[in-house]
């Protein structure tokens, strides 16, 4: 029998990483915390704002496409294009059309305004 005082030193835990070391396969994402206690946005939008972050930390520059970000994210050219919306409207990002043939560039702002 265990005894109460191993018990009590072994946390419990509800999830449990298998496989690769989580932070060396793959990188991960830090994502702050005005965004996820934002309850004004969807999930979809904080996901895009999320996705965007990714991108440029992964790179320090990036130009993904809304077709990159759907592909990314499991979903369609028109959902990104909403979440992308939903964003500038809470001001959470801006965009600058930089003209015909060429990306947007996006302006990711770190703090709520």
């Amino acid at each position: 029998m265990e005894s109460i005082g191993s018990a009590l030193a072994r946390p419990d835990r509800n999830i449990i990483f298998d496989g690769e070391d989580i932070i060396t396969k793959r990188g991960y994402t830090l994502v702050p915390n005005f965004l996820l206690n934002n309850s004004k946005i969807s999930s979809g939008a904080k996901l895009v704002y999320v996705m965007l972050l990714k991108y440029a930390w992964e790179k320090d520059c990036c130009f993904p496409g809304q077709l990159r970000l759907a592909e990314d994210m499991g979903v369609s050219e028109r959902y990104v294009h909403g979440c992308i919306k939903e964003l500038r409207k809470a001001g959470l990002i801006s965009i600058k059309r930089r003209g015909l043939g060429k990306s947007n560039l996006y302006t990711l702002h770190l703090r709520v305004h």
